[in-house]
């Protein structure tokens, strides 16, 4: 159902005022594990907030509230990397480098020195960003608890990053991914979806399901949506935004990957993660596999065909190798 089609600064917006929202939903507590996970288990007691990985230094960048494990060499433990301040969200650009949502400010990461640098936003000094992506042309996107999506330029010499442009039409910004220049926006609290342009504009919007809660871009150029509590894998396109698929995934889908192979999805309500092929009209299964405790974050080696599920709850990385099932 469409929600709204807005342009950014429009003063009639009726959207001005504090949306309409509902309890965000949230992952369910997993139950103790029945089954032992597939691959093998790294361990990381910390309580991971997010994971993504990096191509160019082939590691596993993990965010856990106040620093960066990185998980690399399976006979080493994890390295970890300290941050200037607490981080709520993560995203790479593939080339050795995160880049860590904090407030007031971002942190730019790098995997290999693990040197960080902090970033200003103006006039956002007080603000809780919840949320960043980056997207193709290289800007960054940052989202916050005040319900408004930042594009930003580059930082200046002074480490300080102009605002191209500000959207404020959330309840709070939960999530956000790009495909292209194309942003896509998670409002937990409204449960939509809402696409920014590469002009920095408001475009679409969309309700997702009973009860949104994450968000992954999709090499095939389709985002993925969990509906956790009304039990659905959701597949937009962005241009436009259009829903092309719905399917039931029952125990409280949250994490989520995209691939070239396949689509995963975690399944908190009973520690299991599968595999979707979207290349037909409707999602098909193709493998899943046990998982460790609390699988609230995936990520994909494309070039390996490894997938990484993170525990949230201290239970550690679990390591798929070629997990879509050819070697």
């Amino acid at each position: 159902m469409l929600l709204l089609a807005v342009c950014a600064g429009c003063s009639a917006n009726p959207l001005a005022s504090a949306p309409p929202t509902i309890a965000a939903a949230t992952p369910a507590v997993s139950p103790p594990l029945s089954r032992a996970p597939a691959g093998a288990v790294r361990p990381l007691a910390a309580r991971a907030v997010a994971a993504v990985f990096d191509d160019a230094t082939r590691q596993l960048a993990v965010l856990v509230a106040n620093s960066v494990a990185v998980v690399g060499d399976p006979q080493q433990p994890p390295r970890v990397i300290a941050l200037p301040g607490p981080a709520s969200s993560l995203v790479g650009d593939g080339h050795g480098t995160v880049y860590l949502a904090g407030r007031g400010s971002y942190y730019v990461t790098d995997l290999s020195t693990g040197h960080t640098a902090t970033v200003g936003v103006p006039r956002a000094q007080q603000v809780e960003f919840t949320a960043i992506a980056r997207r193709a042309d290289g800007k960054l996107v940052l989202g916050g608890a005040d319900g408004a999506v930042y594009l930003l330029d580059a930082p200046d010499g002074g480490g300080t990053a102009a605002v191209a442009s500000r959207n404020s039409i959330f309840a709070r910004v939960d999530a956000l991914v790009t495909q292209g220049n194309t942003t896509v926006v998670l409002d937990r609290g409204q449960t939509s979806v809402t696409t920014i342009g590469a002009d920095g504009r408001v475009e679409q919007a969309l309700r997702a399901g009973e009860g949104a809660t994450s968000l992954a871009a999709d090499p095939l150029g389709v985002v993925l949506a969990t509906d956790t509590r009304g039990g659905q894998l959701l597949v937009y396109g962005v241009d436009p935004l259009m829903l092309r698929q719905a399917y039931p995934v029952r125990d409280a889908p949250y994490g989520l990957a995209g691939s070239r192979a396949l689509a995963w999805v975690a399944q908190t309500g009973s520690n299991m993660v599968i595999g979707y092929d979207l290349s037909t009209g409707i999602p098909v299964e193709k493998v899943r596999y046990p998982t460790v405790q609390q699988p609230n974050s995936l990520a994909f080696d494309d070039t390996a065909g490894t997938l990484y599920v993170v525990s949230g709850n201290g239970g550690g990385v679990q390591v798929i190798d070629h997990a879509a099932g050819t070697p």
